[in-house]
């Protein structure tokens, strides 16, 4: 039977749009063997990061086979302003804020030990095979293993869509203007901007094709692609 391979964009904290987008993937699904590539970026912005994170983390422990989540750079920017006050002031500018209200608490002091110690163990990248799945981007001049944890996490740096990494690249981290998946022929940008009101979106993958075969985002839309 066919393994189809759900990966969500960007989250920021909409645990809603969350809720409702995994439901819609388990029921596209259908009977067939599924797993999830999350992107990154599950804090700061929005109302409900603890929501998020708890989710996930329970999901990653209850199905470990059938959940894989990546660390975005505002999971990075956490894990710096936990380890070094001075950087507090930057985590909190860039939503930092919204995830201490969710948490009920006012200092890092106070954060779960447990989120905590998840978000710092999250991987960077994952390799299917087929697909390269990271937050943010490569950089397809260098060999996958020669990229650097900073554009891994942080890169917006664009190169000619001729240019492959040797692996098809999903990534999140840039917001499509559009609001929906910007698709290349080398990469696919999965930032749909749901914390500015766009749609949280998944890509759907089979064993068969690089390139995926259908998106779904939270209000249950399903756009099918031909290859």
């Amino acid at each position: 039977m066919r393994k189809l391979t759900f990966v969500v964009g960007d989250i920021h904290g909409c645990f809603s749009k969350l809720d409702s987008l995994t439901r819609y993937c388990v029921d596209y699904a259908s009977n067939r063997q599924l797993m999830f590539v999350m992107l990154g970026d599950y804090i700061d912005r929005g109302d409900d990061s603890r929501d998020v994170v708890k989710r996930l983390m329970l999901q990653s422990e209850q199905n470990p086979n059938e959940m894989i989540c990546l660390k975005g750079n505002h999971e990075a920017m956490l894990i710096i302003a936990q380890q070094n006050q001075e950087e507090m002031k930057w985590w909190i500018g860039n939503g930092g804020d919204r995830t201490l209200a969710s948490y009920g608490i006012s200092s890092l002091a106070d954060f779960p030990p447990d989120h905590l110690a998840w978000i710092k163990t999250l991987p960077l990248c994952h390799d299917d095979g087929r697909r390269f799945f990271v937050h943010a981007g490569v950089d397809p001049t260098l060999p996958l293993d020669s990229q650097s944890e900073k554009t891994f996490l942080w890169t917006r740096k664009r190169y000619p869509e001729s240019l492959s990494a040797g692996r098809f690249v999903v990534h999140g981290h840039t917001p499509s203007r559009s609001g929906k998946p910007e698709l290349q022929k080398h990469r696919l940008n999965l930032d749909t901007g749901a914390v500015y009101g766009g749609p949280l979106t998944a890509a759907v993958f089979n064993d068969e094709h690089d390139l995926p075969v259908a998106f779904i985002d939270h209000l249950g839309e399903i756009t099918e692609l031909s290859h």
